[in-house]
């Protein structure tokens, strides 16, 4: 079926959106035995051990019917045998037995259609805490009393004043210089003498059961890194904590979201940030030291190529010490978009501002001229991309309906897109534009405006428990500031490393 994903965030040192309208076929049926290690990347091995779990996720599951499974990234159909079926709880879980439910097991995992729910894992003596510092010995002080009795190894990046860290766990490695925060960790990881490396900012806090939520995925032997979500770290006074800081609070580009996912290039999460994460030795490759920002992106990316798995536990949680005034909050998005050129060079496509099939950046294109011929024109290719899915649905109960709904949502994702191009990506080319067109000009703004409105609404709707820290307008305003800030970074990037190709799209057929 044709690949469709309306889900990929907009938060990293590089926008990594996935293809929206790729062709071809994801239609499958999931027959337990059918599965092999030979299907396996060449990496790790594959055996998920007896007591593992996995959860079907239920949003995949049309009508609470587990015969038919639409979802993962990129999306796809599977179909589940009867065997399967029967093996499969009320709820959607499945419980690893045998191989049958092994296979099984890993099959759904592979899809992104489950998620894992394992029973067990390493304990935390099995785990070295890397912290890579420099002139923060405040934060490291309040760091090791959240990280009592774990063994933690402080690596001194040049500080002006040595750091100390007094606790009979703990011990330092300096530097007579600053050699970045890569050379740094991967200096505490040689050191460690553990299966599993945590890595950790000096200017965190983990909650206190986040290393045991994390270390139970290291069951799955094809996992490589976990990581936490990260989130603000909560000041008594929340109530006068300046604008820029409450837009960090809700919006930081270290929070990968409310929703659990594996990690990988073009998906939803296609990287998580080294401010927090856990690494099975064996997999960690390093980061690569003459890089200063997007180093954990390029990791990321790297343990991927090599066939290793990466998940994103949002139930895990660490603290971050956000940056409280508009200057220090622009400025680092400006440094992480200049992260974009970096990655460009050494992974490609996997870089690319946009991806678009040609059939839905003709919709895109055709809706956004804002005429009736543009939108009769859109009408008719999305009916046809909808009319080729239901094709490709097969007896899935309810195909039209799911068709058409799929459709819409990859439309939705592509005028996003569309959005961000506008106003984040090429927001110097739109400017130009804008001077010397007033319909241009127009449009523009009428983006702006409501892609804050839904992009807004999308982060409520996300996560209703945790009302947003601030309200529609002054997020608008952080938004898009945020945006050229980025943009900028962006821009810069490209210039001083005299490569355009972190700007090139990628419109695929």
């Amino acid at each position: 079926m044709t690949a469709l994903d309306d889900s990929a965030p907009r938060r990293w040192a590089g926008n990594q959106d996935a293809d929206d309208a790729s062709a071809r076929d994801d239609s499958e049926s999931v027959e337990p035995g059918a599965h092999s290690d030979a299907d396996a990347p060449p990496g790790p091995r594959t055996d998920l051990p007896d007591g593992f779990q996995v959860q079907i996720d239920l949003r995949c599951a049309k009508a609470g019917d587990f015969r038919y499974l639409v979802g993962g990234s990129p999306t796809r159909l599977l179909r589940m045998s009867d065997t399967a079926l029967g093996m499969t709880s009320e709820d959607g879980r499945i419980e690893v037995c045998d191989n049958v439910t092994r296979r099984l097991a890993r099959a759904l995992l592979d899809a992104g259609i489950a998620n894992p729910r394992p029973m067990f894992g390493p304990q935390p003596q099995d785990v070295t805490v890397v912290v890579p510092v420099r002139d923060n010995q405040a934060g490291i002080d309040r760091l090791l009393d959240a990280l009592d009795g774990l063994t933690v190894i402080v690596v001194d990046d040049g500080s002006a004043t040595p750091i100390v860290a007094d606790r009979p766990t703990a011990r330092v490695l300096r530097f007579d210089d600053n050699r970045g925060p890569s050379a740094a960790r991967n200096a505490g990881a040689e050191a460690a003498t553990t299966d599993f490396v945590a890595f950790l900012d000096s200017d965190v806090v983990p909650d206190p059961d986040w290393l045991t939520i994390l270390l139970t995925h290291f069951s799955d032997p094809t996992v490589g890194l976990v990581a936490p979500r990260i989130v603000g770290l909560q000041s008594d006074a929340a109530v006068a904590s300046s604008l820029a800081e409450r837009y960090e609070n809700g919006w930081s580009s270290l929070d990968m979201g409310p929703e659990e996912s594996a990690v990988a290039p073009s998906t939803r999460t296609p990287y998580v940030p080294s401010a927090a994460m856990v690494v099975r030795r064996s997999a960690f490759c390093g980061f690569d030291e003459s890089l200063r920002v997007a180093e954990d992106v390029d990791a990321c990316w790297r343990m991927h190529a090599e066939g290793w798995r990466i998940r994103y536990d949002p139930v895990a949680r660490v603290a971050h010490e956000h940056r409280a005034d508009l200057r220090s909050v622009l400025s680092r998005r400006c440094f992480y978009g200049t992260g974009a050129a970096h990655l460009a060079s050494r992974h490609g496509d996997r870089a690319a501002p946009m991806k678009m099939s040609v059939p839905m950046a003709a919709a895109v294109v055709a809706l956004l001229s804002r005429t009736r011929f543009g939108a009769a024109l859109a009408m008719i290719i999305l009916t046809h991309l909808a009319v080729r899915m239901r094709r490709r649905l097969g007896g899935l109960p309810s195909a039209p309906l799911v068709s058409a709904q799929m459709t819409g949502r990859a439309a939705g994702f592509g005028l996003l897109q569309a959005a961000d191009a506008i106003c984040r990506h090429y927001w110097p080319v739109a400017v130009l534009l804008a001077l010397v067109s007033k319909r241009f000009r127009t449009l523009a703004v009428q983006v702006a405006i409501v892609e804050g409105v839904v992009s807004w609404v999308r982060d409520l709707l996300a996560d209703p428990t945790s009302p947003p820290t601030l309200g529609p307008l002054r997020y608008i305003l952080m938004h898009r500031l945020d945006d050229l800030a980025y943009g900028a970074g962006l821009w810069q990037g490209v210039i001083t490393h005299r490569d355009p190709e972190a700007l090139r799209p990628v419109i695929s057929r």
